[in-house]
């Protein structure tokens, strides 16, 4: 049965500024950003069928949250208490698990688990169950199992100075000239999947098992082309001055002779030690940049 054409939604401003803070705060809920949008869309007269396809979502599921909306408002778009057991926890709890999960893991653990968190809080006579835990947890989106590194430089001339020169040879690569990053890769660990992969279907993600087979690990050096992204690899037994000259040798071989050869590279021993500047030296046709230090 074809259902008639939806009329556009009126907004006033108020609503519309509340909905546009919940489709842009990290910490609404994914469900209820999305009929945010359904209805911003449905007050920009957008068809049901539109809106369904630019959101990823059934015609159904916009025709229901857009009437939710006329009928209640904002309030209408976030879902009812379910009927059943009221949670046995409250706000101390919560903040419990909270101040423990943000706190550095206890001597021996690399992280917080769980586990972890509810005999911790057991000690301090709260009993909480794990579900408990993981229900917190993912509510209020903290997730100690997940790391993030980031780099802590000092802020000194002499980087900007290197970095602005790297980026102008990226923009505006010399004539003539292989611009190639170079960098070393070790320890990488060698590994095949037990399983084979399962292959993408309608309504269901491309599958890969997760057991998988160790093969030791593996050290590489690598020249990456930056005008064309084409990279040159060749696996080393150590990262020492030796392989990383012969893999230099290898490159100036390989590359066009007229063509001169312009390296990005960093201060990593192999590249900076007295037998690579003396390489260096002897194939005038290499230019470095950040330059090696004199001595």
């Amino acid at each position: 049965m074809a259902h008639p054409p939806a009329a556009a939604l009126h907004l006033t401003a108020r609503r519309q500024r509340k909905l546009l803070a919940m489709v842009g705060a990290p910490s609404c809920p994914q469900a209820i950003a999305l009929r945010a949008r359904i209805v911003l869309l449905a007050a920009d007269g957008l068809a049901n069928s539109t809106i369904a396809a630019e959101l990823g979502c059934s015609e159904p599921t916009v025709r229901r949250w857009r009437l939710r909306f006329a009928r209640h408002g904002v309030p209408g778009l976030f879902d009812h208490p379910r009927s059943g057991r009221p949670d046995r926890y409250g706000p101390s709890e919560r903040l419990a698990v909270i101040a423990v999960a943000t706190s550095l893991p206890p001597e021996g653990a690399a992280r917080w688990t769980q586990a972890l968190v509810a005999g911790h809080l057991a000690t301090r006579g709260m009993a909480l169950s794990r579900a408990t835990v993981r229900r917190v947890l993912a509510e209020t989106r903290v997730r100690p199992h997940k790391i993030r590194g980031w780099l802590n430089r000092a802020d000194d001339d002499a980087f900007w100075s290197q970095a602005g020169a790297v980026c102008r040879l990226y923009l505006d690569i010399p004539a003539d000239t292989l611009l190639v990053s170079v960098d070393e890769k070790t320890g990488i660990q060698a590994r095949s999947r037990i399983r084979p992969a399962q292959p993408a279907s309608p309504g269901r993600d491309r599958r890969v098992e997760f057991e998988y087979k160790r093969h030791g690990t593996v050290s590489i050096v690598a020249a990456m082309d930056v005008a064309t992204g084409q990279v040159v690899a060749e696996r080393v037994e150590r990262n020492d001055s030796a392989h990383f000259i012969r893999f230099l040798a290898m490159l100036d071989r390989s590359t066009d002779p007229a063509l001169r050869i312009h390296l990005v590279m960093d201060n990593g021993s192999s590249h900076t030690s007295r037998a690579t500047r003396a390489w260096l030296a002897a194939h005038p046709r290499f230019t470095v940049t950040p330059s090696t230090p004199a001595g």
